[in-house]
């Protein structure tokens, strides 16, 4: 074997694991400075050593401020809001798929264009909207959206895989006398799992680390999420940098165990954003 050989096939690994080290740095560097004590945190050079371990820190965290109540909270927005994610952008991205109706192609457009405006031009309607329902200070503005369609990338992700299925499928649901909505729950839907599993992890982290939202919605800290709940050991009598680190090494348990549980299934619901082929507005994805 040649050394350019070699070289081409060590150099992508070795990149690789660079980059990850490099990504990894910064959580290597919270998990030290969790066991340190607060000076410790700002000794500059940074230390990525905690020679006596402050195992306290963890129990510090979780006591100083209702960290549990926060992860709670969290686990309540995003889980209700991954299920109404799921279900309606599953039914949206069905009848894109594979009901002809008129219209359907204006509506993938304004579907894809949705896409590139900015969440912060919403902001002040939304807020505006929700105060007139009175919907603040409640957790209503926080799920009742992902009901409301789920998302228009968790739209598309579901009509990209609707449209891999065979027509075979519904030929035969019909042929059974199947309807169009048991042809969508009993058949298409167990057929699309993986980007049912994808959907689910996507809006689950989505939710989970969502700041803005919860800032301007919530005031009564005992309602807020993780993200918030974070954010106070920032503002009250200074900053605890090392209970910080612990309470966010804390949080971050449930995202890591949904990813490790669903990793398999979202590589490859990701994998058919880009199986069809785009070529403008009149291809294939329409």
């Amino acid at each position: 074997m040649t050394k350019r050989r070699v070289f081409g096939t060590i150099a992508p690994y070795a990149i690789l694991v660079a980059y990850s080290a490099f990504m990894l740095l910064p959580v290597v560097w919270a998990i030290f400075s969790s066991l340190q004590p607060l000076r410790e945190v700002y000794s500059f050079p940074p230390s990525f050593w905690a020679p006596n371990p402050q195992w306290a820190n963890y129990t510090d965290a979780a006591t100083r401020l209702p960290l549990f109540r926060f992860i709670g909270n969290s686990l309540f927005i995003s889980t209700c809001s991954v299920v109404g994610a799921v279900v309606t952008s599953s039914m949206a991205g069905y009848v894109l798929a594979r009901v002809p109706f008129r219209g359907r192609r204006l509506c993938f457009i304004l579907l894809i264009t949705s896409l590139a405006v900015p969440a912060q031009v919403l902001l002040v309607p939304q807020f505006l909207m929700f105060d007139m329902l009175g919907w603040v200070n409640t957790y209503k503005p926080l799920i009742v959206p992902a009901w409301l369609g789920g998302g228009a990338f968790n739209v598309f992700l579901f009509r990209q895989f609707f449209r891999t299925l065979p027509a075979e499928l519904e030929d035969a649901a019909r042929l059974d006398g199947a309807g169009l909505w048991p042809t969508y729950r009993y058949v298409l839907l167990p057929a699309v799992r993986p980007a049912i599993i994808t959907v689910a992890l996507l809006s689950f982290v989505y939710h989970w680390q969502s700041f803005l939202d919860p800032l301007l919605y919530l005031s009564d800290f005992m309602t807020f999420p993780v993200s918030l709940g974070l954010r106070m050991y920032q503002s009250m009598a200074g900053t605890w940098a090392n209970l910080l680190m612990a309470a966010s090494l804390i949080a971050l348990i449930p995202v890591v165990i949904v990813f490790l549980l669903a990793e398999r299934h979202i590589m490859r619901g990701l994998g058919v954003v880009g199986r069809l082929p785009f070529r403008g507005l009149g291809g294939p994805w329409l």
